[in-house]
């Protein structure tokens, strides 16, 4: 019995055809194993959709009155740099008994081998005993685990209809919503692409939002009170300083965040309190534990490094599959999963070894790991097709990467570390007084215990991690206010996105929702696009010029301003892609049908395009730039995500 691997990448099948029987024969885009086993591999994606030109020629020159562009009959074509590699496949599937489908564990490595396969019109016998492989970590000992946990391809048919959900209809909103909008654009002089997408468009929203609200700002004068409180023991003495909670009595002076904006009145308190007893009415002193973050997904991993490394998401993801593809040193990176299987803690001495003797600064600082303990992070119940991103048990020196590599490895190597250390240990104070019948709250806290914070290259701040000085002092105890602390603030606007904060605005977009329901289905799915297409999707909108970076501030250009205003408040809302994904996740867990929502959808892009060709040109659009931007390109690139969506 023949069996075919079909493997996402080249650099999978070579790590497959390892665990298999030697000898090895490499081929033209094939190895032959010792047993007959073939391995093959894809290139990312093999296939893509058709321009709207393959279903009408007449679609090649932009015209609204085409709109809305809604293929009968959708249709795929081999890429033109990987053609030769699908002939391939082609010729190999006749020869093969067994198939095994090799792609990346998620929604998007499912479809890319199940469609070559229909493409390449597989029989339905040989589609029914596909075995399908699931591996997250290219190392011999992970392939060949692996190897011997194989299920049924026929499991994961839902994943492979709801990414070809998605795809579908991310085409069809996209291609039509983008050429009617740069159709209206070009009808008011602009000469750039005004690109729209499900997920691009609401990220641009966001930042729009945020730039107008800082530009609209008006800021205010507000005002705080500390009442200074001197204490002394047997060893030091100094002030406890305890802020002022106004009463109901003060709401009309008082802003809807509960600052205070009538300077008289607290200049009236702090008169009041000078001199006055300070009585201890509530007293609570504890020590709270601090447990170890997460090992990353790759949000969170993009995250750090463009707070700590000031690196983009593109490149962080670019980097993560050079140390997991060229390197071998770190899992499958495009998982959004934060968690690892139980079954993984076996393999935790040999990987805190390898991170040991690949890195010796954190052979330094992580001595004190002890491998026995077992966070939080494993729980088999938080695991699907991937797990967190963590280390291998492969040791290479980080001197033999590059800079951003050996950032990245340092980051992930890190946080995997931080698994093996015990909790944060904090002592924390609070006091509340009553001096001349107001409340007064003092609040401290310090590390007690540093755990798994040792890791962490601390500021001078965390070193004293200390919020003012709370002793532990009995209620009922009465000291003497000295005096009332009046300080001057006025209340600031939020700050510009940056990478890490647009980052998680994306992931946690949930917030950004008023909708309790599409709250919940937004913080229980991807937030506004996946691990592995928010990079693009950033990438995408700086390139259409629709965003640009000031120093490390993301903000929004005149074209994008343009864009947003003139389209439906719903095509730059979160809530269309909460919609979505509600059903996208429902349709890869058998709970929603493909066809209903595809219906939905044509019917919605349909409505979008008549109110596009009838109504009056959006005021936003007759002042952009009259500047020539780049247009669409008709070549898309090969690597994966093939589409901004």
């Amino acid at each position: 019995m023949t069996r075919l691997f079909i493997a996402e990448k080249p650099s999978l099948g070579r790590a497959i055809a390892a665990a298999l029987p030697n000898p090895q024969k490499k081929d033209q885009g094939f190895i032959r194993c010792g047993n007959g086993d073939v391995v093959t591999w894809c290139i990312g994606h093999l296939l893509e959709q058709v321009e709207p030109d393959a279903y009408d020629e007449r679609y090649k020159k932009w015209n609204i009155s085409d709109l809305p562009i809604i293929p009968q009959q959708w249709q795929l074509r081999p890429r033109k740099a990987s053609s030769k590699q699908l002939t391939v496949i082609r010729k190999l599937l006749k020869q093969s008994s067994t198939i095994v489908h090799a792609g990346d564990p998620d929604r998007e490595g499912q479809l890319l081998v199940d469609e070559v396969l229909d493409y390449c019109k597989v029989s339905k016998s040989k589609k029914e005993t596909t075995q399908r492989l699931l591996i997250s970590d290219l190392n011999l000992p992970a392939v060949k685990r692996a190897l011997n946990t194989m299920r049924s391809n026929r499991d994961f048919i839902p994943l492979s209809i709801s990414a070809l959900a998605r795809s579908r209809a991310d085409w069809l909103y996209g291609m039509n919503m983008s050429r009617a909008f740069t159709l209206l654009g070009q009808k008011a002089g602009y000469q750039g692409v005004l690109s729209v997408g499900r997920v691009q468009t609401p990220v641009l929203g966001l930042v729009v939002r945020r730039d107008e609200e800082i530009e609209n700002f008006i800021p205010k004068d507000y005002f705080t009170l500390h009442a200074l409180i001197p204490y002394q023991d047997a060893r030091v003495s100094f002030d406890i300083r305890a802020k002022w909670k106004p009463s109901e009595a003060c709401r009309p002076w008082q802003d809807e965040e509960g600052r205070v904006l009538n300077r008289k009145l607290v200049e009236n308190v702090a008169s009041r309190i000078a001199d006055q007893p300070a009585t201890v009415v509530e007293s609570e002193h504890k020590k709270t534990k601090q447990a170890p973050p997460l090992p990353y997904s790759l949000s969170a991993l993009q995250i750090d490094a463009a707070k700590q490394c000031n690196m983009s998401a593109q490149q962080v993801l670019d980097t993560c599959q050079s140390l997991y593809e060229k390197h071998k040193l770190i899992t499958y990176p495009r998982s959004d999963c934060r968690y690892l299987p139980k079954e993984h803690f076996s393999q935790a001495s040999a990987i805190v070894s390898a991170i040991f003797s690949n890195s010796h600064e954190l052979s330094q600082s992580g001595k004190e790991a002890d491998v026995n303990l077992k966070s939080k992070a494993w729980n088999d119940s938080k695991v699907d097709a991937h797990h967190a991103i963590i280390p291998t048990a492969k040791t290479k020196s980080v001197d033999t990467l590059t800079p951003r590599e050996a950032k990245v490895y340092q980051l992930i190597a890190r946080q995997y570390l931080m698994q093996f250390f015990p909790a944060a240990v904090y002592s924390e104070g609070k006091l509340i007084f009553d001096i001349a019948g107001g409340m007064f709250v003092a609040k401290g806290k310090q590390l007690f215990s540093s755990g798994w914070r040792v890791l962490l290259v601390q500021t001078m701040d965390e070193r004293n991690d200390n919020i003012d000085n709370v002793p532990a002092i009995e209620k009922g105890t009465q000291l003497i206010c000295r005096e009332g602390e009046i300080k001057d603030c006025k209340t600031e606007p939020p700050r510009h996105f940056s990478e890490s904060t647009l980052l998680q605005a994306m992931t946690g977009i949930a917030r950004y929702v008023e909708d309790k329901e599409l709250k919940k289905i937004l913080r229980d799915t991807d937030g506004l696009g996946t691990e592995a297409t928010r990079a693009g999707i950033l990438d995408t909108l700086f390139k259409r010029q629709l965003l640009s970076r000031e120093g490390k501030s993301i903000v929004s250009t005149p074209a994008g301003r343009g864009l947003v205003h003139a389209l439906p408040i719903e095509s730059t809302l979160p809530d269309l892609t909460a919609h979505w994904e509600h059903q996208l996740q429902a349709m890869s867990e058998k709970g929603q049908p493909y066809q209903p929502f595809m219906d939905k959808l044509v019917e919605r892009v349909t409505e979008l395009m008549t109110q596009a060709k009838t109504g009056p040109l959006p005021e936003s659009l007759r002042h952009l730039p009259q500047v020539k931007r780049p247009a669409f390109k008709k070549k898309r690139r090969a690597r994966r995500p093939s589409k901004t969506s």
